[in-house]
């Protein structure tokens, strides 16, 4: 007990501050990046057996700094390239999943003004997660691509708001699909809406046929390979769940990309 006290409290204090400087050299990049993905996983594996709170600060901090080196390199082919050549192969296979997500999507996301997100506090990752298993258990859908969808969607619950399309709840559903799949549950609740999804992907095809079943969720490929590429990378190695939750939410906005949640805001 006290020994992983003094581990959590160290790994605290080393944890990068929210705004810290990315390094720009491929060297130095892969070098920070692969300490923080070192440092990230071991947080984790301390905070994942108490999953039902928030993330700590630890988890919090680092998680910030690898999420905006992805967001860095989504933009920057050759300098992700020149990272991931330097990076240990487990690692490059996560940043490599992630940013192809992030580009599937990010061909997607309209900018849109401040005032059309609402931030909210989502449901624990322990919770979250009891629901996604619940939902495969009844529906053969994997846990993992429930998880991928309420990432995109909402970014786990933390962003609550209608769609342009008049998309509503945590995973999103128009109200007349909703009245066909959502088994007579609430749309914004995350129980009712991860069972509404699970039900809704098996009428259209999953587990058997995953492709075919999320573009009839979303009628993009983009999009069926952003969800597919998360999905993949939380199936690989589950602590990528945990990570991805920990992530804070950015926005595209008229006036560039704005982060909404976490630290030093």
């Amino acid at each position: 007990m006290i020994v992983a006290t003094i581990l959590s409290i160290v790994a605290t204090a080393a944890a990068p501050p929210p705004n810290a400087p990315i390094p720009r050299d491929p060297v130095a990049l892969a070098t920070r990046l692969n300490e923080t993905d070192a440092a990230l996983e071991s947080a984790i594996d301390r905070w994942k057996h108490r999953a039902q709170g928030r993330p700590p600060r630890d988890v919090t901090l680092l998680a910030l700094y690898q999420q905006r080196i992805y967001i860095a390199l989504t933009t920057r082919p050759g300098l992700a390239g020149a990272a991931l050549e330097r990076l240990p192969a487990g690692r490059a296979a996560h940043l490599r999943d992630s940013l192809f997500a992030r580009a599937d999507l990010l061909r997607l996301a309209e900018p849109r003004p401040l005032s059309a997100f609402r931030i909210a506090q989502p449901p624990p990752a322990g919770v979250l997660l009891r629901y996604y298993r619940e939902a495969e258990r009844r529906f053969g859908v994997a846990w993992q691509v429930l998880a991928a969808i309420n990432l995109v969607e909402s970014a786990f619950g933390k962003i609550r708001n209608t769609s342009v399309a008049g998309a509503q709840g945590p995973m999103q559903f128009l109200p007349s699909t909703w009245r066909s799949y959502g088994l007579g549950g609430d749309v914004h609740d995350p129980h009712d809406a991860i069972l509404g999804a699970a039900n809704y992907l098996h009428a259209a095809g999953a587990p058997g046929r995953y492709q075919r079943a999320l573009y009839a969720y979303n009628p993009s490929q983009a999009y069926v390979d952003g969800v597919l590429h998360y999905a993949h990378r939380m199936r690989v190695d589950p602590r990528a769940f945990l990570e991805y939750y920990a992530w804070q939410v950015f926005v595209r906005t008229p006036r560039g990309l704005r982060r909404l949640t976490g630290p030093g805001l």
